[in-house]
């Protein structure tokens, strides 16, 4: 399993974006990683200057979203929902789609659960627990 340092996960974010931004050659998962940055256009600013934001802290307890946190976790649900795991999740996404009349608003609400369950894990210092993350997306 690929567990990129914090560095490193915000280096891919911001060279996504530098490549879509310049016209070059993404990868499917750079891609990926692009188009959800386009649309969350509050972020281009901070993605536009990766070398006055590449450190920048977000206090988990603060009033301002982690943008890297956030798209981080939009990709974990994209990866979730195209391998089909946890069973269900496709679902649950399909479910919350409709209700919400938006892919991009579904995944937003599907964050709050993931969040939960990784929150849930730590706490209890046990490893994350799929029931709960599925448990949480019936509830939404």
């Amino acid at each position: 399993m690929f567990q990129p340092t914090r560095d490193e996960a915000r280096l891919f974010l911001f060279e996504s974006w530098r490549k879509r931004r310049a016209g070059a050659l993404l990868s499917p998962l750079e891609d990926l990683t692009a188009q959800l940055i386009d649309k969350h256009p509050e972020y281009h600013a901070l993605f536009d200057d990766p070398e006055r934001n590449q450190d920048k802290d977000f206090a988990p307890d603060g009033d301002v979203v982690n943008p890297f946190l956030h798209l981080m976790m939009h990709l974990t649900i994209e990866e979730q929902i195209s391998i089909g795991q946890p069973h269900g999740i496709r679902e649950q996404f399909a479910r919350l789609t409709q209700k919400y009349q938006s892919e991009h608003e579904a995944q937003h609400a599907m964050m709050d659960c993931l969040g939960e369950m990784i929150w849930q894990a730590q706490r209890n210092k046990t490893a994350p627990d799929a029931a709960v993350y599925l448990s949480c997306l019936e509830q939404q």
